[in-house]
């Protein structure tokens, strides 16, 4: 066992599938501006006021012996990506010999404080996910393990079932998986349910291309694919990595009132304008981002000497399960993700109908997403690459429609579920405690965290009056 600040590692399993599969699984065009390097990390914190030696003797072999079995159905995350060079395809390769490590850590660590809303340390929390390291072999081949999973036991206080994934599969599929899991594992076998009903898709007939992006996307991945190897090999996803300065995350929750105290006075100051009507339907997605993003920007640029006309950028994703002309299955197993954006200037995000002004974009760029899924899709890469050379980007991770806090192992609902991401994420989850609310997690610099929270009240307080 080894010592790490207060966290002991007690041991190192490999779990690999009940039944074992040796295929290779071609990835379809959605997952090529993916693959790589990019990184998931979610945390699942549970009450567990039991002792170490009760994890040991009673959890931890039902968390074993479930996961395996769940690994028969997800039988892809114990295997890698595989990048070759130019011009091969990645693709997911599974073998006889493949598993995915869970690693079983014991913490001296405050759990109710780690579990909390209040701002943790960055580097505390990235503590509590295991980490994923690329690999590069002989003939230039990149090698990423797909997932690596982590319980941490804080004795007589709970339990932390975290999880690291590389982005060949989206959020949808995650919450698929740890549901499955722990839905298993509840149930102390296989769960019929998830056997007749909720098997992954891996057919990637089902996904169609009409637009023939494959061959742009492919072309983009190995641009991208050409800065791996001074940059990554030997790296791990520890997002905490070379950080100089102390930052922390915190949870904001907006509840049902609050967020239709905003929806009412976006559609108050829309009454006077011709551009949109009124009447027309906001969503609490649309209302919450632009309120978070608008009140980050007078946060991170509140001196007079910023630069006014810089671009602000909001970077989200959308589902296209059911969004397409040929709708893919809920349980199809991949990337099934359009990349969306909306701009302002800093100018715009700074002034009095900040707020307002960044709805209204954000509107724009959802009902554009809902017309026509890929617009412009084939521009993303140069897209993407302008706003974080150029701009500030404040990119938009998980979402309420994941219902993250039905994740049960056996001990009941999470009391926390977390995202591990960066300064430039912003994470989205459901409420757990107040219906129709929704969770905002964001990662902020100490010395900007109370700033951001007076922003915060007073902007609603606005929204109230």
């Amino acid at each position: 066992m080894s010592m790490l600040g207060g966290h002991k590692v007690v041991e190192n399993f490999k779990i690999g599938p009940s039944v074992r599969t040796t295929s290779s699984v071609p990835l379809s065009f959605l997952d090529l501006p993916l693959a790589g390097p990019i990184y998931v990390r979610r945390q699942f914190f549970y009450h567990f006021p039991h002792s170490t030696l009760h994890f040991y003797e009673t959890t931890l072999p039902s968390l074993k012996i479930s996961l395996s079995q769940t690994l028969q159905h997800f039988f892809p995350l114990a295997g890698s990506l595989l990048c070759p060079p130019p011009p091969h395809k990645p693709f997911i390769r599974c073998n006889d010999h493949d598993f995915v490590p869970l690693t079983i850590i014991e913490s001296e660590a405050d759990f109710n404080h780690l579990s909390s809303n209040h701002p943790k340390s960055l580097k505390d929390l990235d503590h509590l996910v295991p980490k994923l390291t690329c690999t590069n072999i002989h003939d230039d081949t990149f090698v990423f393990p797909l997932v690596a999973l982590q319980a941490t036991v804080f004795p007589t206080q709970g339990l932390c079932i975290a999880i690291t994934y590389c982005h060949v599969m989206d959020d949808s599929c995650c919450g698929h998986f740890m549901k499955s899991w722990s839905s298993i594992c509840r149930s102390g076998g296989v769960d019929s349910t998830l056997l007749e009903k909720s098997i992954p898709c891996f057919d990637r007939e089902v996904l169609k291309d009409p637009k023939g992006l494959e061959t742009i996307f492919l072309r983009d991945y190995f641009k991208e694919r050409s800065t791996w190897k001074e940059k990554l090999v030997g790296k791990t996803s520890d997002v905490s990595n070379g950080y100089t300065e102390d930052y922390v995350k915190a949870t904001f929750v907006f509840g049902r009132d609050d967020i239709e105290g905003l929806r009412k006075l976006v559609l108050d100051q829309w009454k006077r304008s011709e551009e949109f009507n009124s009447s027309q339907y906001v969503s609490k997605f649309v209302v919450t981002c632009a309120f978070v993003w608008a009140c980050l920007v007078k946060t991170r640029c509140r001196s007079d000497y910023e630069e006014h006309d810089k671009e602000e950028y909001f970077r989200f994703a959308a589902d296209c399960r059911d969004r397409l002309e040929h709708p893919v299955p809920e349980t199809y197993f991949g990337n099934c993700l359009t990349l969306c954006f909306a701009m302002l200037q800093r100018k715009d995000m700074k002034g009095e109908g900040g707020f307002v002004n960044a709805a209204k974009v954000i509107k724009r760029a959802v009902t554009a997403m809902k017309n026509d899924p890929f617009k412009d899709a084939e521009n993303w890469r140069e897209s993407f690459t302008k706003m974080f050379s150029l701009g500030s980007t404040l990119v938009v991770t998980g979402s309420p429609k994941f219902t993250v806090y039905e994740t049960d192992f056996g001990f009941g609902k999470p009391t926390k579920v977390e995202m591990v991401h960066s300064l430039k994420g912003l994470s989205l989850a459901e409420s757990r405690d107040k219906e129709g609310g929704l969770e905002v997690g964001l990662v902020c610099r100490t010395t900007e965290f109370e700033y951001l929270v007076s922003v915060i009240k007073q902007e609603l307080r606005v929204s109230e009056s």
